[in-house]
Protein backbone atom coordinates (compact mmCIF):
# COMPACT_ATOMS: atom_id res chain seq x y z
CA UNK A 1 0.00 0.00 0.00
CA UNK A 2 0.95 3.22 -0.38
CA UNK A 3 1.83 5.65 2.39
CA UNK A 4 1.79 8.99 0.60
CA UNK A 5 -1.68 9.92 -1.05
CA UNK A 6 -1.17 10.61 -5.29
CA UNK A 7 -1.39 13.85 -6.30
CA UNK A 8 -3.74 14.81 -9.31
CA UNK A 9 -2.00 16.95 -12.18
CA UNK A 10 -1.07 20.83 -12.09
CA UNK A 11 -2.56 20.92 -15.56
CA UNK A 12 -6.10 20.10 -14.45
CA UNK A 13 -8.49 21.96 -12.65
CA UNK A 14 -9.39 25.11 -14.57
CA UNK A 15 -13.01 25.90 -16.03
CA UNK A 16 -14.67 29.26 -17.31
CA UNK A 17 -17.42 30.77 -15.29
CA UNK A 18 -21.14 30.13 -16.91
CA UNK A 19 -22.19 33.37 -19.27
CA UNK A 20 -25.38 33.33 -18.61
CA UNK A 21 -26.90 34.14 -21.86
CA UNK A 22 -30.70 33.34 -22.99
CA UNK A 23 -33.78 35.11 -23.20
CA UNK A 24 -34.46 37.10 -20.10
CA UNK A 25 -38.06 38.69 -21.12
CA UNK A 26 -40.22 36.11 -22.78
CA UNK A 27 -43.76 36.98 -24.79
CA UNK A 28 -46.22 38.84 -22.96
CA UNK A 29 -44.07 40.12 -20.23
CA UNK A 30 -44.05 43.71 -19.27
CA UNK A 31 -40.83 45.79 -19.04
CA UNK A 32 -39.49 48.72 -17.99
CA UNK A 33 -37.28 51.18 -20.91
CA UNK A 34 -33.52 49.91 -20.08
CA UNK A 35 -34.47 46.24 -19.48
CA UNK A 36 -32.36 43.49 -20.99
CA UNK A 37 -34.78 41.11 -23.02
CA UNK A 38 -32.02 39.13 -24.42
CA UNK A 39 -28.68 38.11 -23.97
CA UNK A 40 -26.53 36.66 -26.80
CA UNK A 41 -23.48 36.20 -28.75
CA UNK A 42 -24.46 36.91 -32.39
CA UNK A 43 -27.65 37.80 -33.40
CA UNK A 44 -30.12 34.61 -32.98
CA UNK A 45 -32.69 37.12 -32.39
CA UNK A 46 -32.86 40.50 -34.10
CA UNK A 47 -33.83 44.20 -32.34
CA UNK A 48 -37.39 44.75 -33.64
CA UNK A 49 -39.36 47.68 -32.42
CA UNK A 50 -38.38 49.98 -29.44
CA UNK A 51 -35.79 47.56 -29.08
CA UNK A 52 -32.05 48.25 -28.99
CA UNK A 53 -28.76 46.23 -29.58
CA UNK A 54 -25.93 46.89 -27.02
CA UNK A 55 -22.10 45.74 -28.45
CA UNK A 56 -22.05 42.39 -27.40
CA UNK A 57 -25.31 41.97 -28.87
CA UNK A 58 -27.96 42.10 -25.67
CA UNK A 59 -31.10 43.01 -26.65
CA UNK A 60 -33.07 45.93 -24.12
CA UNK A 61 -36.44 47.69 -24.48
CA UNK A 62 -36.12 51.17 -25.65
CA UNK A 63 -39.49 52.11 -23.91
CA UNK A 64 -41.98 50.50 -21.58
CA UNK A 65 -44.39 48.38 -22.69
CA UNK A 66 -44.98 44.33 -23.83
CA UNK A 67 -42.14 42.23 -25.17
CA UNK A 68 -43.88 40.19 -28.42
CA UNK A 69 -41.01 37.48 -30.38
CA UNK A 70 -41.99 37.43 -34.13
CA UNK A 71 -40.78 35.99 -37.17
CA UNK A 72 -38.64 38.77 -39.60
CA UNK A 73 -38.69 36.82 -43.03
CA UNK A 74 -39.01 32.80 -42.93
CA UNK A 75 -35.69 32.24 -40.69
CA UNK A 76 -35.16 35.22 -38.41
CA UNK A 77 -36.57 36.26 -34.99
CA UNK A 78 -37.16 40.00 -33.76
CA UNK A 79 -37.87 41.12 -30.47
CA UNK A 80 -40.21 44.03 -30.30
CA UNK A 81 -41.80 46.02 -27.39
CA UNK A 82 -45.30 47.61 -27.82
CA UNK A 83 -46.68 50.27 -25.71
CA UNK A 84 -49.05 48.41 -23.13
CA UNK A 85 -52.34 49.87 -24.52
CA UNK A 86 -51.00 48.90 -28.00
CA UNK A 87 -50.35 45.32 -26.94
CA UNK A 88 -53.57 44.77 -25.19
CA UNK A 89 -55.58 45.15 -28.45
CA UNK A 90 -53.28 43.29 -30.70
CA UNK A 91 -53.39 40.04 -28.10
CA UNK A 92 -56.59 39.46 -27.95
CA UNK A 93 -57.84 35.97 -26.50
CA UNK A 94 -58.76 33.80 -28.57
CA UNK A 95 -62.54 32.36 -28.37
CA UNK A 96 -62.53 28.75 -27.29
CA UNK A 97 -64.22 26.26 -29.42
CA UNK A 98 -67.76 25.34 -28.46
CA UNK A 99 -68.31 21.54 -28.61
CA UNK A 100 -71.83 20.77 -29.89
CA UNK A 101 -73.39 17.66 -28.03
Amino acid sequence: MAHKKGTGSTRNGRDSNAQRLGVKRYGGQVVKAGNILVRQRGTKHHPGNNVGIGSDDTLFALIAGVVTFERLGKTRKKVSVYPAAVAAIAVEPVAELVTAK
